[in-house]
């Protein structure tokens, strides 16, 4: 199921299920499922929930995990959106088999469950309006007062909810509403409503239904017919259980169990699916993919790995309580795995042009560079070397101070698998006065990297061939947000304030080895020393580089944990990440 081999983990859900095992309840069987809303995409909490679902599931012996699609709401949902749904779960490394199941295959079950509970008084058709139902369910302190409808008798109850499903009536008429407990401190069991009109058609079924369940009455009962062992929800569906459990007990029928567990909560973002649709339909990111995005697909684009996900969720573990986890420890993950299976390769952001003057003209050498010191088996690559260069711009200073190393008038410095070369002359804009050249020369005897007399130099830049190089748009993500928490905000103030003008910056003039050119879109790099990067599956072609930036090298939850300290905060940039050559 899953193509992770790391160690098993525990938490209060695993134990659970291993204790359901060892007594033998449900028969020893272990059933879950993921039943996401088709309404949109996926986003990493959605993440947390497969590996826990699917996880489990491949646990345990002969466990099985179900992918469910929840689509009773026919407004919001469609095929595009299922198909992302299953591509993002394939993608995380997991696979359901055969057991791919949608709620509106069950519309007409779910349908004659709610005919049992008007058999039974226990469900009754109501006609006030939202505003009047919302005045009528009281307040905490005061208890509900009976809707009008509540005392009708079960054969009108029958008639009208069969007119109901004839579409006799217009959409908001009449409400089918369960009938439990007006005076319940839990506002879940004041009479809940259960089916609602809506004249649309379904992207599964059509026009088939003028009717519809709504979630809380579809999920358990789905549950119950894929006789589901342990249904796995989030902490805010808490208060919602003794509603599962009213429902399953008073149609009498097969009772799975619900557990549920704190949801994912990150620093820098949003995880409201409403939200996150604002953010698309107003135009604040470019799709739900945006890089900026915390939605599977769009961490994908932006060069993520399901390894990292997969370890990011393993390391924030399963627990009871709500809490805030730092972005930070989710680019450590990142990183970690970056570390051992990316190319390294070398890129230049913001160029400076180097030109060794007693370098022969015309003359190209390919260079030995080593793809990934992390692994012997990724072997090495030729890199072109020629009498002119790129280096970084930031890499050179005119007037250096003490403690800055790297190339400057007068100076030696090792350019990397190459040459030592030494700055001679520095050429600018008459009108400017921008530095626009370097004339330098290079010792023959270096080449490598190593000089034969010994002498040592301070510092190790980075270069891309002029002649070789292959131009690129590079675009440089941050945060989508400003502040840890976007959502605190005084009342009345909108959370999109918080969006972080900076969250992306394009460079336009960047030059990366010609090797770069050659790679599939959606493959990971290493820029030496600017962080990593992937090719944009989306923009990129073979003669119009597009190359995201993935996340920087420098590790802020690494640097803290090893401080002991907790909660890491730092964004961590990287050197070298370019000028804003034009911001979106």
């Amino acid at each position: 199921m899953a193509a992770d081999n790391t160690e098993t983990v525990s938490d209060f859900v695993r134990e659970k299920v291993a204790e359901d095992c060892r007594t033998g309840k449900f028969d020893g069987r272990v059933v879950t499922r993921f039943p996401p809303e088709p309404n949109g995409y996926l986003h990493i909490g959605h993440a947390k929930s497969i590996c826990l679902n699917f996880g489990i599931a491949q646990e345990f012996p002969g466990g099985v995990c179900h992918l469910r699609l929840d689509d009773t709401d026919p407004e919001k949902e469609s095929v595009e959106f299922v198909e992302a749904i299953k591509s993002d779960v394939r993608w995380l490394g997991f696979d359901w088999g055969e057991h791919e199941y949608y709620a509106s295959n069950y519309f007409e079950q779910l349908y004659e469950f709610a005919v049992k509970l008007i058999k039974a008084d226990k469900a009754y058709v109501c006609d006030l309006s939202a505003d009047q139902m919302r005045e009528y369910r009281g307040t905490l302190t005061e208890p509900g007062k009976p809707s009008p409808g509540r005392s009708r008798s079960v054969e009108e109850n029958l008639d009208l909810f069969e007119r109901m499903r004839a579409g006799e009536f217009p959409d908001g008429a009449y409400v089918l509403r369960a009938k439990i407990d007006l005076a319940s401190p839990n506002m879940n069991l004041r009479d809940p409503t259960i089916y609602r009109i809506r004249h649309v058609n379904h992207y599964r079924a059509g026009d088939k239904w003028c009717v519809y369940p709504l979630y809380d009455f579809t999920h358990g009962q789905s549950d119950s017919i894929e006789r589901i062992t342990h249904s796995i929800c989030t902490l805010e569906f808490e208060d919602h259980r003794p509603l599962y459990n009213w429902f399953l007990d008073a149609l009498e029928i097969y009772h799975p169990e619900q557990t549920e567990f704190a949801r994912l909560n990150l620093t820098y973002t949003v995880m409201s699916k409403r939200r996150l649709l604002e953010l698309v339909e107003g135009g604040f990111v470019n799709g739900w993919d945006d890089p900026r995005m915390p939605t599977v697909v769009g961490l994908r684009r932006r060069g993520y790995t399901p390894a990292a996900l997969r370890a990011f969720c393993k390391k924030i573990g399963v627990t009871k309580f709500d809490g805030t986890t730092d972005f930070a420890l989710l680019e450590h993950c990142l990183r970690d795995d970056l570390n051992k299976t990316s190319q390294r390769v070398m890129a230049v952001l913001d160029p400076l042009k180097v030109v060794i003057t007693n370098y022969p003209e015309g003359q190209i050498e390919e260079m030995d560079a080593v793809n990934n010191p992390e692994d012997e088996s990724a072997g090495s690559r030729k890199v072109p070397f020629s009498r002119e260069l790129y280096i970084e711009r930031d890499d050179f200073m005119e007037d250096p101070p003490k403690k800055f190393f790297r190339l400057a008038p007068g100076r030696e410095v090792r350019m990397r698998y190459a040459y030592y070369i030494t700055c001679e002359e520095v050429i600018k804009d008459k009108a400017t006065g921008e530095i626009v050249e370097l004339r330098c020369t290079y010792d023959p005897e270096t080449r490598g990297g190593s000089s034969p007399d010994g002498r040592k130099v301070k510092a190790t830049l980075h270069w891309v061939s002029a002649e070789k190089g292959v131009p690129a748009e590079v675009r440089l993500y941050d945060h989508l947000f400003s502040v840890p928490d976007p959502s605190d905000v005084e009342e009345g103030v909108d959370y999109k304030t918080n969006l972080n003008p900076n969250s992306l910056e394009v460079v336009s003039d960047a030059i990366v080895e010609p090797s770069v050119a050659t790679l599939e879109p959606g493959t990971r790099v290493q820029f030496e020393r600017l962080g990593y990067f992937c090719i944009d599956a989306k923009d990129s072609k073979p003669d119009a580089l597009v190359i995201n930036r993935t996340v920087t090298l420098r590790d802020a939850w690494a640097k803290i944990a090893k401080q002991g300290g907790g909660q890491g905060k730092g964004k961590g940039k990287g050197k070298g990440q370019g000028k804003n050559k034009g911001k979106k």
